[in-house]
């Protein structure tokens, strides 16, 4: 898959993969995919350096973008994965678990979108109804527990808005979670990965550090859904995505979240391991920041860091 903005960026690979095929039997063409791949990456910089809001919106919704099961195999051991809120039934939109990173032993939660419509039906998109929500919790209550640091992976573009998940207290579970995370005593990391979106992010979402990818968004609304209640055209969600503010840098300077974790040159799903080496640095870096204050440190200071969105 890639976008209209990529379309220079897929001539060149088309080309590339030519004489690659070549290769063998024409050695000499090696020169040539030498200087191709050179302006490629050039060409890729350029793009990915100059993305627009929406842009970033596609780029964050990118199908192959690693989902939470390539975080827990490309960076934690040991994964033990919990089911269910003891309430309802088991979610599989949000996962979570005990795990390995490196010295640390911690709780995993987050939300798990599929890369096949199989996987997407099977994960609904990433869209939890109020028992992934209540798992969430159930999990987060063992982390405290147990005195296990947490760390929150989102990804979503929203809680699930059916029936179901009406009559189920959609609105409450996560309302609950908003409440009862703040305070948790225990730390909390949170990394938007892909899309952070309205209710369906915050409702994991409350935390001590809030990391974002470069390429992720983060936002009360979805450009599409913004657009057609300012507009009632849908077709507006570029002009949307601008003025709601949704990229990281835009994020970073309102001080809504901590820091920006860069991105390997042309986005997550290019470069997999990248990503996977640049997020275990940054949470490394939080958690042992955090596992260095008192409880009560811990919990002013989140509560603080919450208190102050939206001051001007």
């Amino acid at each position: 898959m890639s976008f209209d903005f990529e379309k220079p960026l897929e001539d060149l690979e088309t080309r590339i993969r030519e004489l690659t095929a070549l290769k063998e039997s024409k050695p000499e063409v090696q020169t040539n995919i030498d200087k191709l791949s050179l302006r490629l990456e050039e060409e890729c910089k350029a793009i990915y350096s100059r993305l627009t809001a929406w842009q970033t919106v596609q780029v964050a919704r990118h199908p192959e973008r690693p989902s939470l099961r390539d975080y827990i195999a490309g960076l934690f051991t040991d994964f033990i994965e919990l089911h269910g809120d003891r309430c309802f039934g088991d979610d599989q939109a949000i996962i979570g678990g005990f795990a390995t990173f490196e010295k640390h032993r911690v709780l995993i939660i987050g939300h798990q979108k599929g890369k096949s419509v199989e996987e997407n039906i099977r994960f609904n998109f990433g869209m939890a109804r109020p028992e992934g929500y209540r798992k969430a919790l159930r999990l987060l209550r063992l982390a405290e527990k147990f005195h296990l640091p947490v760390i929150s992976f989102i990804d979503t573009s929203g809680a699930f808005p059916g029936l179901d998940a009406e009559e189920r207290g959609q609105a409450e579970a996560i309302a609950r979670n908003l409440r009862d995370m703040s305070r948790i005593a225990t730390p909390i990391v949170v990394l938007v990965t892909g899309e952070g979106g309205s209710g369906g992010a915050l409702g994991i979402g409350v935390g001590d550090k809030i990391l974002m990818l470069s390429n992720s968004v983060y936002s009360v609304i979805s450009p599409e859904g913004c657009a057609s209640i300012l507009w009632r055209d849908g077709a507006k969600a570029p002009e949307a995505a601008e003025a709601l503010k949704i990229t990281a840098p835009a994020l970073l300077k309102l001080k809504i979240i901590d820091e920006i974790i860069p991105e390997p040159v042309g986005g997550a799903h290019r470069n997999m391991d990248g990503v996977m080496k640049a997020v275990r640095k940054s949470l490394l870096k939080h958690l042992a920041e955090l596992k260095g204050l008192s409880i009560k440190k811990l919990l002013d200071r989140r509560y603080e860091k919450f208190a102050k969105i939206g001051r001007f």
